[in-house]
Parts: structure tokens; sequence; C-alpha cells
């Protein structure tokens, strides 16, 4: 901290400047979380948002996206509030609108104040980058009535968003983010290609009446794994669009940074 005082910077922004710097220089984006808070009411939902955005000014930690949601008492959940005008846009196809169809269920979700959410609400888990056991810990206490903060951020130590949210009344589940989604990718595509390779053994020897059927299997596992393949490539592109967004947040933050220094 001694440099902030010196050139008469403000803690948040020189903590801003410093991050974002040994970010660039790394190259990568490390320590990526999923946080969700429960609170049980909108209001306290509310403060928590604001809390989480203020310890993003402060520097403490990098807020990629958010979205309040309201678990409606028939079931169904309503998305409050989100970030439809950050980088990530409405976060459509991205892993927190894939988070958030899991945990609430694309089928009951409602729009709220966010418009063209919907699209990036599906129960893609995989994509979530968190496992089932996550989503578990978190539905057995986001009851109907209750109100959630989800967001994708960056955070270095858990203490700062832990003792602001728990001073609201908000309970915390976070999990860093993994490769989850590829190694189901890869796990699904080697069971089917072993398959192919059973059912292409056995068609080399079978007669002609049980070679037909044979090959419409083979036939039909090729197809599932090509969409396989499609699929895995379009979600590559859509992470490759998440990274950038994310790095452009920091770029960000380091121009103003260094802005308020000068």
């Amino acid at each position: 901290m001694t440099f902030c005082v010196l050139n008469g910077l403000a803690i948040g922004a020189c903590i801003a400047l410093k991050k974002a710097k040994d970010k660039s220089e790394k190259g990568a984006i490390t320590m990526d979380r999923m946080l969700v808070v429960v609170f049980d009411s909108e209001s306290k939902a509310y403060e928590g948002k604001k809390a989480l955005l203020q310890l993003d000014s402060e520097g403490s930690i990098s807020v990629y996206g958010y979205a309040v949601v309201a678990k409606n008492a028939n079931g169904t959940a309503t998305v409050k509030q989100g970030d439809d005008a950050g980088p990530l846009g409405t976060l459509v196809g991205t892993s927190l609108g894939s988070l958030i169809g899991a945990l609430f269920g694309p089928a009951g979700l409602a729009i709220g104040a966010t418009a063209g959410f919907a699209g990036g609400a599906t129960a893609d888990l995989t994509n979530a980058g968190v496992g089932e056991d996550f989503i578990d810990d978190v539905s057995k206490f986001l009851l109907p009535t209750k109100v959630a903060v989800v967001a994708e951020i960056e955070e270095d130590w858990t203490t700062p968003v832990d003792n602001r949210m728990e001073s609201i009344g908000g309970l915390v589940f976070r999990r860093a983010l993994s490769d989850v989604r590829h190694q189901v990718h890869q796990e699904n595509v080697a069971s089917m290609k072993a398959d192919m390779a059973q059912f292409k053994a056995e068609h080399a020897q079978a007669h002609a009446d049980r070679k037909a059927k044979l090959k419409e299997k083979i036939n039909q596992l090729d197809s599932k794994i090509q969409a396989l393949l499609q699929a895995a490539k379009e979600r590559r592109q859509a992470a490759e669009g998440e990274a950038q967004a994310k790095a452009q947040i920091l770029k960000s933050k380091a121009s103003s940074a260094a802005a308020a220094a000068r």
C-alpha cells in the first residue's frame, strides 16, 4: 500500500490497478468462481447485489455478471434484475446463465426486469462449470419465497464477500469454476466410440440380415458423436467469448485506475 499513499491513490483504485496488472502479466484469469447468496427477502437481496458491486468498485473482487432471482411460492422463478448492460451482455449462453437455469429450472423461469435473459437460462449443468453436488447444496436452502444473488466473480480471498453478505443476512455458497464440461464431453465421446468399434467388429462378421441392423446402429452413433462434437465446438466458442469479455473488464479497470493515478 506504500505505493498507493506516495502517489495519492485511493486504496480501491490501487488494488484494482495492481490486480489488473497482475492478471495482464499472467495472461490468464484465475480464481473465477460461481457465487450464490440466498436471502430471505427481495430487499435484502438488492442490498446484497449493491454490496457485491461495491466490493467490485473497491477492487476487492471482479464481478463479471450477476442476476437477482426470486423463487416464487408456486415453484417458478423470476429474474428481478440482471447485468444486461455489462460486458457479458444478457448472459445468454454464458456459464452464469446455465447455472441459473440449473438452479431454478428453465421451464418455470419468468422474465422480470431483465429482457432477453431467457435464452441463457438453460439447465446445462456442464456448461455452468460446477458439479451437481453444488446445485444440490444450494437447492436445500433456495426454498420458495427466497431470493438469491447469483454471480460469476473473481476473488483472491473469500473474507470480503463473506463478511459483507453475512452482515446483511445472506447465506453464501461458492464454487471455483472447473473443467467438468470438458471431462464429461470426452467421456461421452469415448464411450460412444467404444460402442461404435464393437458394432463395427460385429458387423464385419455378421450375416446379411444382422449387418443391416448393425449398420443402422453405427450410423445413429456416428450422428450422435458428430452432434456432441458440434455442441462442444459451440461451447468452446462461447467460452472464448466469455474469456475475452472478462479480459475487457479487467482492462477497463486498469485504465480507470491508471487515470485515477494520473
